[in-house]
């Protein structure tokens, strides 16, 4: 795509969206990580739900380390897969506490090292805690960009990366990754996308396919009659 076609797609989701920030409630640098770890296939308000009380009953990584796996299991039991994640999050809080001073590192290469931290929790705490420009390809960020032709269907969660790194301006990284998440969680969503009122539809693959699915439809059902 063109400059001035990705510049149209940046400027819309902006003017939608212009507020767009992180939903993920913390305070801290070590907050937000494991918000994030937590949040990996489950919704941002079923994690702030359960960190309300989580992040009252545990301060610093020493806090979590010093529960047994089975309390910390319960505590976040309303969260998909929260075995795995229990198990994640005092590994990592004893790596903080080994290697790191308790402190949750400021350099990408560094936090992909932790359990249970990706390359997407990596760019998120990167950008969000510390201010370092980043991409994060969610679900929804992976979903607008290849609808919107920003990447191809077949790309990777990293190609998607890769191309929008290349598209977007780098002062725009951070907002850019926070509107697309915003586009593609109230607007453009997976299964009822509003593409009859999208300010996008003229660029979107998937738009004008269902739009034309429907009109379709609508003319077989008008002909029957």
């Amino acid at each position: 795509m063109n400059v001035a076609g990705v510049r149209h797609i940046l400027d819309t989701i902006g003017n939608m969206f212009p507020d767009a920030d992180c939903e993920l409630v913390h305070s801290n640098a070590f907050e937000l990580t494991i918000a994030v770890l937590l949040s990996a296939q489950c919704t941002d308000a079923t994690v702030n739900k359960v960190t309300a009380d989580l992040f009252q009953k545990y301060k610093t990584p020493a806090d979590y380390v010093a529960v047994p796996l089975e309390e910390l299991e319960q505590d976040i039991r309303r969260i998909g897969l929260y075995r795995n994640k229990a198990k994640h999050i005092q590994n990592l809080c004893r790596i903080l506490m080994e290697q790191y001073g308790g402190e949750v590192p400021s350099e990408h290469d560094e936090l992909v090292k932790l359990p249970g931290v990706g390359r997407k929790t990596a760019n998120v705490v990167v950008s969000n805690a510390f201010g370092v420009p980043a991409i994060a390809v969610d679900t929804h960020v992976e979903r607008v960009s290849k609808r919107l032709g920003l990447a191809a269907w077949k790309d990777s969660v990293l190609e998607v990366e890769k191309k929008l790194m290349k598209q977007v301006p780098r002062e725009e990284w951070m907002l850019t990754h926070h509107r697309l998440i915003f586009f593609g969680r109230y607007h453009c969503k997976a299964q009822n996308p509003k593409c009859q009122v999208c300010p996008l539809l003229d660029v979107c693959r998937e738009g004008k396919k269902r739009m034309k699915t429907a009109k379709v439809r609508n003319d077989k059902e008008n002909n029957s009659k």
